[in-house]
Protein backbone atom coordinates (compact mmCIF):
# COMPACT_ATOMS: atom_id res chain seq x y z
CA UNK A 1 0.00 0.00 0.00
CA UNK A 2 1.25 3.50 -1.13
CA UNK A 3 0.98 5.81 1.31
CA UNK A 4 2.09 9.78 0.79
CA UNK A 5 0.74 13.54 1.37
CA UNK A 6 0.66 17.21 -0.68
CA UNK A 7 1.95 20.38 0.56
CA UNK A 8 2.27 23.38 -1.78
CA UNK A 9 5.09 25.27 -1.32
CA UNK A 10 6.21 28.73 -2.97
CA UNK A 11 9.75 29.05 -4.53
CA UNK A 12 10.62 32.88 -5.33
CA UNK A 13 13.23 33.28 -8.24
CA UNK A 14 15.82 36.55 -9.48
CA UNK A 15 17.24 36.21 -12.85
CA UNK A 16 21.16 37.00 -12.40
CA UNK A 17 21.03 38.40 -16.21
CA UNK A 18 17.90 40.55 -15.83
CA UNK A 19 16.75 40.93 -12.47
CA UNK A 20 13.73 40.00 -12.96
CA UNK A 21 12.39 38.60 -9.86
CA UNK A 22 8.74 36.02 -9.53
CA UNK A 23 7.57 33.12 -7.63
CA UNK A 24 6.53 29.79 -8.53
CA UNK A 25 4.02 27.71 -6.53
CA UNK A 26 4.04 24.22 -6.97
CA UNK A 27 2.39 21.11 -5.31
CA UNK A 28 4.61 18.64 -3.85
CA UNK A 29 2.92 14.86 -3.53
CA UNK A 30 5.39 12.92 -0.94
CA UNK A 31 4.67 8.91 -1.81
CA UNK A 32 6.23 5.81 -0.72
CA UNK A 33 5.93 2.75 -1.75
CA UNK A 34 5.30 -0.97 -0.62
CA UNK A 35 9.20 -0.76 -0.37
CA UNK A 36 9.88 1.84 1.61
CA UNK A 37 11.43 3.92 -0.58
CA UNK A 38 10.19 7.58 -1.10
CA UNK A 39 9.27 9.99 -3.59
CA UNK A 40 8.59 13.49 -4.40
CA UNK A 41 6.08 14.16 -7.56
CA UNK A 42 6.39 18.16 -8.37
CA UNK A 43 3.31 19.53 -10.05
CA UNK A 44 2.99 23.19 -10.96
CA UNK A 45 -0.65 23.94 -12.20
CA UNK A 46 -1.38 20.45 -12.37
CA UNK A 47 1.59 19.53 -14.55
CA UNK A 48 4.08 17.29 -13.65
CA UNK A 49 7.64 19.43 -13.44
CA UNK A 50 11.42 19.03 -12.68
CA UNK A 51 11.45 20.12 -8.79
CA UNK A 52 12.55 23.70 -8.89
CA UNK A 53 16.05 23.69 -8.15
CA UNK A 54 17.17 21.95 -11.63
CA UNK A 55 16.64 23.66 -15.00
CA UNK A 56 14.33 26.82 -14.31
CA UNK A 57 14.30 29.44 -17.19
CA UNK A 58 13.44 33.37 -16.44
CA UNK A 59 10.14 33.81 -17.76
CA UNK A 60 11.37 37.25 -18.96
CA UNK A 61 14.72 36.76 -20.86
CA UNK A 62 15.00 32.95 -20.72
CA UNK A 63 18.05 33.00 -19.09
CA UNK A 64 19.22 29.45 -17.06
CA UNK A 65 21.40 31.35 -14.40
CA UNK A 66 18.81 31.79 -11.61
CA UNK A 67 18.70 32.06 -8.12
CA UNK A 68 15.77 31.26 -5.31
CA UNK A 69 14.78 32.45 -2.11
CA UNK A 70 13.88 30.87 1.48
CA UNK A 71 10.31 30.28 1.30
CA UNK A 72 7.60 33.06 1.26
CA UNK A 73 10.83 35.67 0.94
CA UNK A 74 8.87 38.11 -1.22
CA UNK A 75 6.07 38.43 1.15
CA UNK A 76 8.62 40.04 3.73
CA UNK A 77 10.37 41.96 0.80
CA UNK A 78 7.74 43.49 -1.40
CA UNK A 79 10.46 45.80 -2.36
CA UNK A 80 11.60 43.22 -4.86
CA UNK A 81 8.57 42.50 -6.56
CA UNK A 82 7.56 44.39 -9.75
CA UNK A 83 5.27 47.32 -10.10
CA UNK A 84 1.88 46.25 -11.86
CA UNK A 85 1.32 47.77 -15.51
CA UNK A 86 -0.05 51.18 -14.86
CA UNK A 87 -3.76 51.37 -16.33
CA UNK A 88 -3.45 53.01 -19.85
CA UNK A 89 -4.81 56.93 -19.08
CA UNK A 90 -7.35 56.78 -22.43
CA UNK A 91 -8.75 54.57 -24.56
CA UNK A 92 -8.48 55.29 -28.50
CA UNK A 93 -11.28 54.02 -30.65
CA UNK A 94 -10.24 51.21 -32.95
CA UNK A 95 -11.40 52.15 -36.08
CA UNK A 96 -11.49 49.97 -39.36
CA UNK A 97 -9.29 51.46 -42.31
CA UNK A 98 -12.26 50.33 -44.48
CA UNK A 99 -15.06 52.61 -42.12
CA UNK A 100 -11.92 55.35 -42.19
CA UNK A 101 -13.27 58.95 -43.53
CA UNK A 102 -10.49 59.28 -46.58
CA UNK A 103 -8.78 62.45 -45.57
CA UNK A 104 -6.64 64.17 -47.59
CA UNK A 105 -2.89 64.63 -45.72
CA UNK A 106 -0.95 67.81 -46.11
CA UNK A 107 2.07 67.14 -47.64
CA UNK A 108 4.90 66.71 -45.14
CA UNK A 109 7.12 69.21 -45.28
CA UNK A 110 10.76 68.23 -44.75
CA UNK A 111 13.24 70.89 -42.98
CA UNK A 112 16.05 71.85 -45.05
CA UNK A 113 19.61 70.90 -43.77
CA UNK A 114 21.14 73.76 -41.60
CA UNK A 115 23.70 75.81 -43.80
CA UNK A 116 26.27 75.48 -40.81
CA UNK A 117 26.42 71.75 -41.50
CA UNK A 118 26.55 72.06 -45.32
CA UNK A 119 29.25 74.69 -45.24
CA UNK A 120 30.99 72.58 -42.62
CA UNK A 121 30.85 69.16 -44.41
CA UNK A 122 31.36 70.57 -47.82
CA UNK A 123 34.09 72.86 -47.06
CA UNK A 124 36.70 70.06 -45.73
CA UNK A 125 35.45 68.30 -48.94
CA UNK A 126 35.75 70.44 -51.73
CA UNK A 127 39.68 71.18 -49.90
CA UNK A 128 40.62 67.87 -50.10
CA UNK A 129 39.27 67.45 -54.00
CA UNK A 130 40.78 70.46 -54.63
CA UNK A 131 44.11 69.21 -53.10
CA UNK A 132 44.05 65.90 -55.20
CA UNK A 133 42.81 67.53 -58.84
CA UNK A 134 46.34 69.94 -57.92
CA UNK A 135 48.05 67.29 -56.71
CA UNK A 136 47.20 64.57 -59.73
CA UNK A 137 46.50 66.65 -62.74
CA UNK A 138 47.70 70.17 -61.96
CA UNK A 139 51.66 69.18 -60.53
CA UNK A 140 52.55 67.02 -63.02
CA UNK A 141 51.58 69.81 -65.70
CA UNK A 142 53.92 72.27 -63.98
CA UNK A 143 56.71 70.43 -63.66
CA UNK A 144 59.37 70.39 -67.37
Amino acid sequence: MRDGFESRESWPFECLRCLYVWEEDYLVRHVTDDHGNEVEVWLSAGVTVQPPWSGMACPACGAYRLTSFPAHYLSRHPELTAAPDPAPLARAPVVPVAEAKPSIAPPVLRMPLPRRMLIALGVPVIAFAGYEFYRYVLAPIGHH
